[in-house]
């Protein structure tokens, strides 16, 4: 009797108090965090990253000093003529305007010695080759004005007549034709002679814009051919098919 008192009592108890199920949740710690983008789990930690589908590389800090060392480097930078060759480097715009006062200044303000005796060789070579066609244009010019003319007195043509030959017994109609013929011929490679010194002139003022924009171009030491051989099979899978042989030429850059 006292046993089913003290179930009924128990009973009521239970009964008559609020029993609530609450979720345990685990508190994160403040360094940690969890978030959920694209259904793949993503765990956050004092910049260490992990992923459910790939590993990702977290990007390193930047480093303070190396910036500042290029900041630097880049601030002492000279573009001046008489600049250290440790912190010289040129500018475009004064190669091209050195090079249009004086042909072969803009090589030199480039540093590169070793184009001033191709450069300057060309434009003797070009020099000359004026000097003598013209030369030899204003001797037939004048000779074939003279043979042109009805005036005895001028007779500078006399003395283009070939070894041997007299004024009196010569052709005057031929050799009017071969006056005008060579007179034409020296006055062509007179003006081409020109033409290749002035296109010498401008692609001296190219080459030192092209070597001033470049000089510091960085170009990778990994540059090499490879050639070896090749099995080139035909066919697809289960089907095997012809095989051909050949060679295979790469370039690494």
């Amino acid at each position: 009797m006292k046993l089913a008192g003290m179930f009924v009592c128990v009973f009521i108890a239970f009964c008559t108090t609020d029993v609530q199920a609450q979720l345990f949740t685990p508190q994160q710690p403040d360094s940690a965090r969890i978030v959920v983008k694209d259904s793949v789990t993503t765990i956050q930690q004092d910049s260490l990253l992990i992923r459910a589908d790939r590993a990702v590389q977290v990007p390193r800090p930047e480093d303070p000093l190396r910036e500042r060392t290029d900041s630097i480097l880049t601030a002492t930078s000279s573009d001046s003529f008489l600049a250290p060759s440790a912190l010289f480097k040129p500018t475009p715009r004064k190669a091209v305007i050195y090079s249009a006062i004086f042909p072969g200044l803009g090589q030199i303000y480039n540093r590169k010695y070793w184009k001033l005796p191709i450069l300057y060789g060309g434009f003797v070579g070009f020099t000359y080759a004026i000097t003598w066609n013209n030369g030899y244009y204003r001797d037939y010019l004048g000779a074939y004005q003279d043979i042109m003319d009805d005036n005895p007195e001028t007779n500078r043509w006399h003395n283009m007549l070939p070894y041997g030959q007299d004024p009196e017994t010569t052709d005057v109609e031929w050799f009017t034709g071969v006056l005008q013929q060579r007179k034409d011929y020296y006055r062509y490679y007179r003006d081409l002679s020109i033409i290749g010194t002035v296109a010498l002139y401008l692609l001296a003022m190219v080459d030192a814009y092209v070597d001033a924009q470049l000089f510091d171009f960085d170009m990778s030491p990994d540059l090499s051919m490879r050639v070896e051989p090749v099995i080139l099979k035909e066919g697809s899978p289960g089907y095997p098919g012809n095989s051909s042989y050949g060679v295979q030429w790469s370039i690494h850059f």
